[in-house]
């Protein structure tokens, strides 16, 4: 029998029984729920698990936690999703203020050397925004799901479950979430009437390849594409993961006018959004008088693409993911499979 929990402590790995039994979730799926007797959420529990390089590769919309950001899809593995159900039941959060624990898988069934103890507990989790995207299936088919993202929150690092709810709604307050023009994102679902010279089942295909890379790699092919797109001195930076200039660039002599002129680029293999925090900081990093701009395998907010335009400011161009496949193959680009 698996034991009552009375707090649950990051690091700390936890049977399967051991977390529905202490929280009072059911004991299977991905999404679990707690009701009061009235019928209203008390508490979530999302289990997921962070991929291998492998695992990315061959399905780059794996759940990934990419800082303290993580990024889930909804349940139901094929077809198309709705938020409805559970999916539904995590918006809630906004209005309700319940706790939502996430418990990361530290092994398979099959490795016996984990044990029964096999989900690490992450923190408690700050749903952020959800939007559809298209993406394919189990069945290798394509459909529109819903992504959601949350923010991991690692303190406090031990949570009592009598407490949970008090713990969750001082975290909500004190958060810096309250943006909610930063929490919209700009719709990305493509428009099939409107792109009548892209395949859309191939561009989707091009943005999974280029969300399979690696971030290191996922910069050279960036720079790649501004060698075929009228730049010739193009250099990568040092790798480094401090969200700072990625490559510097400068057109051929052919733009004339404009030869001098340097261009520096961020390159974000991200899944989850980019905001406006992210276009203020790479403004605040320019050269003096050199444009600026955010490449993306993700999306924008409404506040980053405000921010991108804001009068006054220097411009900042950005691309998001779709965007960029169209770019990959206007400038036919072979991408790794």
């Amino acid at each position: 029998m698996g034991e009552i929990c009375d707090n649950f402590l990051i690091t700390v790995r936890y049977s399967n029984e051991e977390i529905y039994k202490s929280l009072g979730v059911g004991n299977t799926g991905g999404i679990r729920i707690k009701k009061t007797p009235e019928g209203e959420i008390r508490r979530i529990v999302i289990f997921t698990s962070i991929p291998t390089a492998r695992q990315i590769a061959e399905n780059p919309y794996h759940d990934r936690l990419e800082g303290d950001i993580l990024i889930y899809t909804g349940a139901g593995k094929a077809g198309e999703q709705s938020v409805t159900g559970y999916n539904a039941r995590i918006i809630e959060q906004e209005v309700r203020q319940f706790p939502i624990y996430a418990f990361i898988q530290i092994g398979s069934r099959r490795d016996t050397s984990v044990g029964v103890k096999r989900w690490g507990y992450l923190g408690l989790l700050e749903y952020m925004r959800c939007y559809q995207e298209e993406q394919t299936d189990s069945r290798n088919e394509k459909r529109i799901v819903w992504v959601f993202e949350f923010r991991v929150h690692t303190n406090p690092a031990a949570i009592p479950v009598a407490e949970d709810t008090d713990i969750m709604r001082e975290l909500l307050h004190a958060s810096q979430r309250n943006n909610d023009e930063d929490r919209e994102v700009v719709n990305h679902v493509i428009d099939e009437s409107k792109n009548d010279d892209f395949d859309i089942t191939a561009l989707e295909g091009t943005r999974k390849r280029l969300l399979a890379c690696d971030p290191q790699r996922f910069e050279h092919i960036i720079s790649d594409i501004l060698l075929r797109s009228g730049f010739n001195d193009v250099s990568v930076t040092r790798y480094s993961q401090d969200g700072g200039i990625d490559i510097n660039a400068k057109l051929d002599k052919k733009a004339w006018p404009l030869r001098h002129l340097l261009t520096q680029i961020q390159a974000k293999r991200w899944l989850h959004t980019v905001g406006r925090k992210e276009v203020a900081e790479l403004r605040g990093s320019l050269q003096p008088h050199a444009a600026g701009c955010i490449v993306t395998t993700s999306h924008f907010s409404r506040a980053a693409v405000a921010e991108s335009i804001e009068t006054g400011k220097v411009p900042i161009t950005i691309v998001d993911g779709y965007e960029l496949a169209r770019i990959v193959q206007s400038v036919k680009l072979d991408l790794p499979m």
